[in-house]
């Protein structure tokens, strides 16, 4: 329970320092929401006026210091208002992300679980058996690890959209489809969503494939899987019980740290994929430069990564009692 407050404590302080930094950071770009929509209009005369309107329409007349628009943000935030979206004028910045994130939950969350399990199992097998046919796994993994996840992206919409049109170009969904919960619907999301998480898992699952590898051949060596043969303890419990248990927690910090580079690569899948998600949901509003929407997705990316630190440093504690004791 200490490990957790203290953990926790560490993790609100992260966030009011993300918070801080979410807010003044967009701030220093140049242009807004309006600029971006005059910048589109191939040079068509506008009068002052309509400028200071449309200014007003979006909330951008505001002449308060940037400490009182902090303050002002802060506030919104603990009662849950992100403010209103500039490029999708009227809506609330919250009803865009909840619209957005449950797309980002099912195809981030599935890749990034299923490439972490993949590639731990694998690797555990890889260095359990090393030096047989098994050897081969690790420059396999390394190879496609090595893609950007945009290439590898557009190499699987050429060969399995383009060319062998097993698969959609890109969307979330068929728009002959009634969005809810019903099976044609489910069904065509599930269908639309096998490219881009297969993707982020074959180009992510190396990484956790070569780790664990690694790390399980190291492990091998130590006095205490000597000693559990020695006892005649079946090959099954020394690889799992005492090898792998002990060879994963390199992983599992790997793991929350990693957490940021995953979202950002699934953003760039999604924007390939054109993947209703948070990530094509950033891409557009850094297009219409809309201010309040960035904020949002940035907060909501935060979130994600300091809760998964915070779950991994909790199952590391479950695994390794040792840190119990230190924390």
């Amino acid at each position: 329970m200490r490990l957790i407050i203290n953990r926790a404590v560490f993790y609100l302080v992260t966030l009011w320092a993300a918070i801080t930094v979410n807010f003044f950071l967009p701030r220093l770009m140049k242009g807004d929401a309006v600029d971006a929509i005059l910048g589109r209009m191939d040079g068509a005369q506008v009068t002052p006026e309509a400028i200071n309107s449309l200014k007003i329409a979006f909330g951008l007349d505001k002449s308060d210091d940037l400490l009182s628009q902090y303050m002002q943000y802060l506030g919104d935030i603990v009662h849950g208002n992100l403010g209103i979206s500039l490029s999708l004028f009227p809506q609330p910045v919250s009803s865009a992300i909840g619209t957005a994130l449950p797309w980002t939950l099912l195809l981030v969350g599935v890749s990034t679980i299923l490439s972490f399990l993949l590639g731990t199992g694998l690797g555990v097998v890889a260095g359990w058996r090393r030096g047989s046919r098994w050897d081969v796994l690790p420059p396999l993994s390394t190879f496609f690890t090595a893609m950007p996840y945009f290439w590898f992206g557009l190499i699987m919409i050429t060969v399995f959209s383009v060319n062998l049109r097993w698969f959609p170009f890109g969307g979330g969904y068929d728009g002959s489809t009634i969005i809810g919960f019903n099976a044609p619907f489910i069904r065509s999301a599930l269908y639309h969503a096998i490219l881009p998480a297969a993707t982020i898992v074959i180009t992510s699952m190396g990484y956790w494939l070569v780790g664990m590898r690694n790390m399980m051949v190291s492990t091998l060596s130590e006095d205490y899987l000597v000693l559990a043969a020695a006892k005649g303890l079946s090959t099954k419990r020394r690889a799992v019980s005492y090898a792998a248990r002990n060879a994963v927690l390199p992983s599992i910090s790997s793991f929350s740290l990693s957490i940021g580079f995953l979202v950002s690569g699934a953003i760039v899948t999604e924007i390939i994929f054109s993947y209703p998600g948070l990530g094509f949901l950033l891409y557009l509003a850094v297009q219409n430069r809309d201010l309040p929407l960035m904020q949002g997705i940035f907060l909501v990316i935060t979130l994600a990564v300091l809760v998964a630190n915070l779950l991994a440093d909790i199952a590391y504690a479950a695994l390794d009692p040792r840190t119990r004791v230190i924390s």
